[in-house]
């Protein structure tokens, strides 16, 4: 025996954690399983035995007495009382009438409550393989008897009754004494049959529920058991696992202060090469919006400096004819003092522009809106592009008035490309509207260029992400722009496709859509 014990420890030991787990869960609720059952079986055998006992051999004893007690006192007491001139016929009968009547009932109810009906089965299985019980004590063929003998003379009975009833004959009434008699006896014989029945099934039922109690206490003693069991090996599993994860956690440790020991020097490089980048990035949007402010001077630059050569070749045409005179000379200095001032106030426009402006200021969104528009009016006119700007509310905000104009000549810039590439030079337009919702100001930049496809739109605000030729964008134009509305501005810039009307007809085109909050963040 402790052979076989040590074997099953052995063999419990080698087993896997998740099984050693499953199988205590297993063993654990199959216990309780069991121990339920075998509470619903105390419960329903002693209800059965209950029933069977007080209830059907109770009511069914009590119904024998009245059938006894209705002979002896309903039917011979007022057969002799007749007998001895007490009552007169018509009483007589009447009080027989009733006693038979009382007679018939209890004796069909006897029989009906007498049937026993059929029990649970586990409680037939006990009482048949574990008590090994064979009834030895009920006697059917005996009972059956008895009921028969009681019906022939309960018949006879009543055919004496029968006859009395017709001819008033004295030894009817000795006869009819005789048979109640003997009714009397079988009664009885019945009446203690049964009562041994009951007893004998009282002592069945309590050999069945402490048959069942023992068994409770087996299972009860066997889930504990091997819950226990179980949980030892299953503490021992822990212990093992947790100087396998503690070995392993020295080895991580030692391996995590080496990459500690470098890992502040790399953090630093990182932030360094990522500093680097920005500022690369910024140098290339600035070179990148350069260019274009450069292609807008030499468009603004190039009628006043037409009209100054005209202006200089008056001079010498005049010299030539001898036509030139003083009126001449100061009419044409100051038309020439008037261009040259024009363009001195372009590149001072364009020279603000690129100045570092880090001081938030109050402007009103219009101007700074008809600002980017004014640096882009010449490339627009060129390429035959209408504008079109509607405020609803021209509000004043308290913001970096250079960069947000950057952020509008970018997109607009941007929509010239795709407008010049994608629409035929009558119908290109870009429409602005100014508008608020809440605590924010909207800008709405939309063209009808035809849209950006979805695999692009997307990525439209990634880093040097273009679908120009490299000659011609770098894209970091619509990434610095969102820099610039989220990091700065604390704002919100965003993209989709948009199906618009302009003059009774349909497009699609690219909607920027620009969210900057009026009151100013605390950071």
């Amino acid at each position: 025996m402790k052979k076989l014990f040590l074997k099953l420890i052995a063999y419990f030991d080698k087993l896997k954690f998740s099984y050693k787990t499953s199988f205590l869960i297993f063993i654990i609720t199959g216990g309780m399983i069991c121990i339920i059952i075998l509470s619903q079986v105390s419960i329903f055998i002693l209800k059965s035995d209950f029933d069977t006992l007080f209830d059907k051999r109770t009511k069914s004893l009590i119904e024998l007495e009245y059938i006894k007690d209705s002979y002896k006192t309903n039917i011979q007491e007022t057969l002799n009382d007749f007998e001895r001139h007490e009552l007169n016929y018509t009483q007589a009968s009447e009080v027989l009438q009733i006693a038979q009547e009382i007679i018939e009932k209890n004796w069909i109810l006897y029989k009906r409550n007498s049937k026993i009906e059929e029990r649970f089965f586990i409680i037939n299985f006990i009482k048949k393989f574990i008590l090994k019980s064979s009834n030895y004590y009920e006697n059917r063929v005996l009972r059956e008897d008895i009921i028969e003998n009681i019906n022939l003379k309960k018949q006879k009975i009543n055919n004496l009754l029968e006859d009395f009833y017709k001819s008033k004959n004295n030894q009817i009434l000795r006869d009819l004494n005789f048979e109640i008699n003997s009714i009397s006896v079988y009664l009885a014989s019945l009446v203690n049959y049964d009562l041994s029945l009951a007893i004998n099934e009282k002592r069945d039922t309590d050999k069945i529920f402490n048959t069942i109690i023992f068994l409770s206490f087996v299972s009860i003693f066997f889930v504990f058991f091997f819950s226990i069991l179980l949980s030892i090996f299953i503490i021992t599993h822990f212990r093992k696992l947790h100087s396998l994860l503690e070995k392993k956690v020295e080895e991580k440790t030692k391996e995590l202060k080496e990459l500690n020991t470098n890992l502040e020097l790399k953090i630093t490089q990182e932030v360094a090469k990522n500093r680097k980048k920005d500022i690369i990035m910024f140098q290339q949007a600035r070179f990148a919006s350069l260019g274009e402010m450069l292609n807008n001077i030499a468009h603004q630059w190039r009628q006043p400096l037409g009209s100054l050569t005209m202006i200089i070749q008056s001079f010498q045409t005049k010299m030539q004819l001898n036509k030139l005179t003083q009126e001449f000379v100061d009419e044409k200095t100051k038309d020439a003092l008037l261009l040259s001032k024009n363009m001195s106030n372009t590149l001072d426009d364009f020279r603000n522009f690129f100045l570092p402006n880090k001081k938030r200021s109050e402007f009103y969104i219009k101007d700074c809106i008809e600002h980017a528009l004014e640096l882009s009016k010449y490339i627009l006119l060129n390429d035959k592009i209408s504008t079109e700007l509607k405020i609803k509310k021209n509000l004043k905000i308290n913001s970096f008035y250079n960069e947000l104009s950057h952020v509008f000549l970018n997109i607009i810039s941007n929509a010239k490309d795709v407008l010049v590439n994608n629409v035929d030079d009558k119908s290109r337009f870009i429409k602005i509207i100014v508008d608020s919702h809440k605590n924010f100001l909207i800008v709405n930049i939309i063209d009808n260029g035809g849209g950006v496809e979805k695999e692009i739109l997307e990525k439209i605000f990634e880093p040097y992400y273009t679908t120009k030729y490299k000659s011609a964008g770098t894209g970091i134009g619509l990434y610095m722009s969102k820099e610039i509305i989220q990091r700065h501005l604390k704002g919100q810039i965003s993209c989709k496709n948009l199906e618009h009307t302009k003059d009774g007809k349909n497009y699609i085109g690219a909607s920027f859509t620009i969210k900057i909050p009026l009151k100013e963040e605390n950071e």
